[in-house]
């Protein structure tokens, strides 16, 4: 619960930005660049454009966690939709399908997602579809994991003899059983995706400036960092808070969800 309202929290900040940031996120003001935080008019202070940092960060958090949760949510869809295909079907599908998954596995994840972004150009969407393309592997092997037990149970030779075609077995039948270990991991992925997006706009791959974006901010702040530290810290906090948040969700529902687990009993 304490990772559900830390999380629900900075999405409600981030979603309330138009009417929350005292100032265009993008309007430059050279008088005051650097002011530090507490500064009259500005909260917490101003970056080296002299831009509102508190403005920057609401606005920012709604780049943020587009970029970070919406690749999740594709890599799930086709994740589950490969896994469960490959589990359930086996032969040379499956073998087909993991060697596949195998290659991209076999790459370090930010490496293959930098390359990949290099290839297509930087960008938050060529960020996104990178970071959904990474993650994607490993919820398809989850799924299989799980689909290659379901499919010898005797609720699938059940349906299977009702008359129940494969397809309607798979939906009706063996993914609402692997819907938990799912939206765990998705959970725990999550997290991670947040800080590989602000990694990838700190390298100059994912968000282009002017636009407000935590990764982006961090990166900009670096070159002030022995005269106004506040300049990276502030969006560097603001990562390590809404990872913190899911990862502490996510390990809280895998014990909700666990039958093994004593606090679900």
């Amino acid at each position: 619960m304490a990772g559900v309202c830390l999380v629900a929290a900075i999405v409600a900040l981030s979603a309330a930005a138009p009417l929350l940031a005292p100032y265009d996120p993008d309007a430059v003001d050279a008088p005051v660049r650097l002011a530090p935080i507490g500064a009259a008019a500005h909260l917490l202070g101003t970056d080296d454009l002299g831009r509102d940092l508190l403005s920057r960060l609401l606005w920012g958090g709604r780049v943020s966690l587009v970029v970070g949760l919406l690749p999740v949510g594709l890599a799930v869809a086709v994740g589950v939709t490969l896994g469960a295909i490959s589990g359930y079907w086996r032969g040379m599908v499956d073998g087909l399908m993991m060697r596949c998954l195998d290659v991209l596995l076999a790459f370090p994840a930010y490496l293959l997602a930098i390359a990949i972004v290099s290839a297509l150009g930087p960008g938050l969407s060529n960020a996104i579809l990178a970071i959904a393309v990474v993650s994607s592997a490993s919820f398809a092997r989850l799924v299989r994991g799980s689909v290659l037990s379901l499919r010898e149970r005797e609720f699938v030779y059940a349906a299977r003899l009702a008359g129940a075609g494969d397809a309607r077995i798979i939906w009706r039948h063996v993914l609402p059983n692997v819907l938990s270990p799912v939206i765990v991991f998705a959970t725990l992925e999550a997290g991670r995706t947040i800080i590989f997006a602000a990694g990838l706009s700190f390298l100059g791959l994912g968000a282009q400036p002017p636009t407000a974006e935590w990764g982006a901010m961090l990166a900009q702040g670096r070159g002030v960092l022995n005269i106004a530290p506040h300049v990276a810290s502030l969006p560097g906090v603001a990562i390590v808070l809404v990872s913190l948040g899911l990862n502490v969700f996510g390990d809280g529902l895998r014990d909700a969800l666990d039958p093994r687990s004593t606090r679900a009993l």
